[in-house]
């Protein structure tokens, strides 16, 4: 998605409306499958204390669970947000404000996504091969979801801000 601060250079002949408009439909495509995600994981999770198993729990990972209860529904709250103000921003002229702050949201949406599979990876690994497995599954899969949502994409931005400078622009 063009970041709604960065100047228009961007070799689309289009006005800043148009491109306010092309990042909304950018970001809300993008919280689809953000919503997908959350839902499927919200699904396994909530059909866990069904299950005979479940009993079984000590406060570790009933804790956990909990926990990932918690990071499930808050997350759903911060994908239906950007709708939210949306629906309180229509017809305001305020779509800047609006592409900008629906962009944190999801920033702090795909942070919730990223916790809440740690967090199911952890429980799941605990509870099927036991603690020490639980926890390195989380902490793997944590250093894993900070290199691919954080690294990576300041690095491509650093490289793209590098050849741009490169080029003379």
């Amino acid at each position: 998605m063009t970041d709604p601060d960065a100047p228009a250079r961007s070799g689309r002949n289009e006005t800043r409306e148009e491109q306010l408009d092309r990042n909304w439909m950018e970001l809300i495509q993008e919280l689809r499958v953000l919503q997908t995600g959350v839902q499927i994981l919200a699904g396994f999770l909530l059909t866990l204390p069904f299950q005979s198993r479940f009993e079984d729990l000590d406060d570790f990972q009933t804790n956990l669970y909990l926990v990932n209860v918690a990071l499930a529904a808050l997350t759903t709250a911060f994908i239906l947000l950007p709708v939210s103000v949306h629906r309180r921003l229509f017809r305001k002229r305020l779509k800047e404000t609006l592409v900008s702050s629906a962009d944190n949201i999801t920033k702090i949406a795909l942070s919730g996504v990223a916790a809440l599979s740690v967090g199911t990876a952890a429980l799941v690994f605990d509870v099927t091969a036991g603690r020490s497995a639980g926890l390195i599954a989380g902490g793997v899969l944590l250093a894993v979801l900070v290199l691919l949502l954080a690294y990576v994409p300041m690095h491509l931005h650093r490289s793209a801000r590098k050849q741009g400078e490169e080029a003379g622009e």
